[in-house]
């Protein structure tokens, strides 16, 4: 990303940290310096992430020139951000927008939260595993060739793709048995 802003001598024409700033953000420090990728609204407890993904071995910070701002780089995150869906976002005269399909949420959602398994609370992962189960029950009812796409797309990635997922379905035997009906 950071190699393609600078090829194509891409930006912004009002650099976001002063946007930001104008929409009472405060950037949040970090340990590398001069490499911020994360905002808190001073009024409130919005926090605006960057993230890229990550195609080297760290997943460290990296900037976006394009954007003045710098993001944490991710593994698995590329997973999510392909193939984005279009959809309306309803406020004031609307918007289309670009998320992630359902069914590559739900799929990564079982990768990460096997990867916040190690954290004490595990509170992020209880709720990742939450997220990821109620997408896959629904989606195995309404499309289940989605989700079962999604499924295969990722554990055909690798073995550390499908020892993140299976870790997580180990712990999930109501969405382990959708995956398994539906694949």
């Amino acid at each position: 990303m950071e190699r393609l802003s600078v090829a194509l001598e891409d930006a912004v024409e009002e650099p976001l940290s002063k946007v930001f700033s104008q929409l009472k953000f405060a950037p949040v420090l970090s340990l590398e310096k001069n490499k911020i990728w994360q905002w808190q609204q001073t009024k409130r407890t919005t926090l605006v992430e960057f993230l890229t993904p990550s195609f080297e071995a760290d997943e460290g910070i990296r900037d976006l020139p394009a954007l003045g701002v710098s993001a944490q780089s991710l593994h698995h995150l590329d997973f999510l951000l392909s193939d984005p869906m279009q959809v309306p976002l309803v406020y004031r005269s609307g918007a289309l927008v670009q998320i992630p399909q359902p069914e590559r949420f739900a799929i990564h959602k079982l990768i990460v939260a096997d990867r916040r398994s190690s954290d004490p609370s595990r509170l992020k992962a209880r709720k990742d595993r939450a997220q990821a189960d109620l997408l896959i029950e629904v989606l195995s009812e309404e499309r289940p060739g989605e989700p079962a796409k999604a499924y295969e797309d990722a554990i055909g990635r690798g073995p550390v793709w499908r020892n993140r997922i299976s870790a997580s379905l180990n712990l999930m035997s109501q969405a382990r048995k959708r995956i398994d009906d539906i694949t």
